[in-house]
């Protein structure tokens, strides 16, 4: 027996800029997925951290920006200098799993920080990195800091460039903030790693690392975070994720031959994802965030996106299956191509491939559904969902955009929908431009969908 996909309650509105954030709204039976599209803040850059380097940085890589503030008659090339061989022992440290060689330069009198870095270690060595670096960016100057620390305090930003083996098909790139002090010796001391929190970029920070004692389980193609203690909790999400994987490369055009990474800790903010928000707290079931190749404001004021990993919202976790999952991989499948697709085609897809055929789950009555989408939205609506209201009516965006992606695929064919995606998600940043896709892959534009969606609706 089949089930017919029915609509869900509706998502609350992002807040922020078209970026490729998603969630999913808790169904009853199989609902409507409502997958937020993700907003990195925009302030990511704006009122966050300019991600230049120090202009005393000894790789003489980035953008030079001089120093405008600041205690005087600090040798910058030598401090430059030596915090960088403080973040080369680190990684070191994490690559060789030398907990002593990591706590090294940790300030030993603060008993708070060297329990926070002895996790954070523990915590690294279940990832299994392939590679891992740390390099400084921009110096921040902040007064208050250097009345608590003393003249010789630097406050810096600074990346963790990281490939988890078998996970992140390159390396990426998340960001911290560190101050160190300048010992005696002429050696530098790591006293705070919060001190620049709030003005990290949101969705390149706080990372699962970073946030208490956890568990690492992996499986095929899967790696799960959860809390320490949670093995059951593991095992029952890493089951489900493989389903997923497997859905999704069987399913997407041309295959997908990427790892999931799904994370499900009892934190409410993790990565891009955010569950303090109202809505997110009460609709959405996950959310696949952004993993940057470069940082946002390194080379573009986006970031340039290498994968996303899937946060669960902790209310709702016992909700997520492995449909919910596939969904969140294709997102992730789809994450490389770039952030300008239009939502209806973002979701459209993600939500065509979560209703498809899959192992160990029953079967959609699709063409039911196909008919109740027909008659229930299509026949009131008078364009496709829009970006700038796609989440204002959610119920009638997610089934409206299912119906678009699933004529597409039944007209075109997965090879050309795949195509179209790839083309409107790199280069679709205009209207203009994405009628020039539209038109040149499946010859109509997203209005002549439209028409072709009523036309079909007519004569069935």
């Amino acid at each position: 027996m089949s089930q017919t996909p029915r609509a869900a309650g509706r998502a609350g509105p992002d807040g922020g800029p078209a970026r490729g954030r998603h969630s999913a709204a808790p169904r009853q039976r199989r609902l409507w997925p409502l997958l937020l599209s993700l907003v990195l803040v925009a302030g990511a850059v704006a009122g966050g951290l300019a991600l230049h380097r120090s202009s005393a940085d000894p790789d003489g890589a980035g953008i030079v920006t001089p120093k405008t503030s600041g205690p005087p008659e600090i040798d910058e090339t030598a401090r430059a200098a030596g915090v960088k061989k403080v973040l080369v022992r680190r990684a070191q440290a994490v690559s060789g799993n030398d907990e002593q060689e990591f706590l090294r330069d940790v300030d030993p009198v603060d008993k708070l920080l060297v329990a926070r870095q002895k996790q954070l270690f523990a915590n690294l060595q279940q990832f299994g990195f392939q590679s891992i670096r740390y390099e400084q960016l921009r110096e921040q100057f902040d007064q208050r800091l250097v009345d608590k620390y003393g003249p010789s305090t630097y406050l810096v930003g600074v990346a963790m460039t990281y490939q988890i083996k078998g996970i992140d098909p390159q390396p990426v790139r998340t960001m911290l903030g560190y101050t160190f002090t300048q010992k005696p010796d002429g050696s530098w001391l790591l006293v705070s790693d919060s001190d620049m929190d709030q003005l990290l970029p949101r969705g390149s920070h706080q990372e699962a690392w970073d946030l208490g004692q956890i568990l690492v389980k992996r499986s095929p193609r899967v790696l799960i975070v959860v809390e320490r203690g949670q093995g059951k909790l593991a095992d029952n999400l890493a089951a489900k994720a493989v389903s997923a994987v497997q859905a999704v490369s069987k399913s997407w055009p041309g295959g997908w031959t990427g790892s999931g990474v799904v994370i499900a800790l009892d934190d409410k903010i993790v990565r891009g994802a955010d569950y303090t928000v109202p809505k997110n707290a009460e609709d959405a079931l996950a959310m696949a965030t952004w993993v940057y190749r470069t940082l946002p404001g390194e080379v573009t004021a986006m970031g340039q996106r290498a994968d996303s990993y899937v946060v669960i919202n902790p209310r709702n976790r016992a909700k997520v299956d492995a449909r919910t999952l596939a969904h969140e991989f294709t997102h992730v499948a789809t994450a490389p191509y770039g952030a300008y697709a239009p939502r209806w085609l973002v979701e459209g897809a993600a939500t065509y491939v979560e209703f498809l055929p899959m192992a160990g789950e029953e079967d959609l009555a699709l063409d039911k559904y196909r008919k109740e989408v027909r008659s229930k939205y299509l026949a009131r609506a008078k364009t496709l969902p829009a970006d700038s209201v796609f989440f204002k009516d959610s119920n009638s965006s997610y089934p409206m955009s299912w119906l678009a992606v699933d004529y597409l695929f039944t007209k075109y064919g997965g090879t050309e929908v795949g195509t179209l995606y790839q083309e409107m998600a790199s280069l679709g940043s205009t209207q203009a431009e994405r009628n020039r896709i539209m038109l040149e892959h499946v010859g109509i534009t997203e209005a002549g969908l439209f028409q072709a969606l009523k036309a079909a609706a007519a004569a069935q």
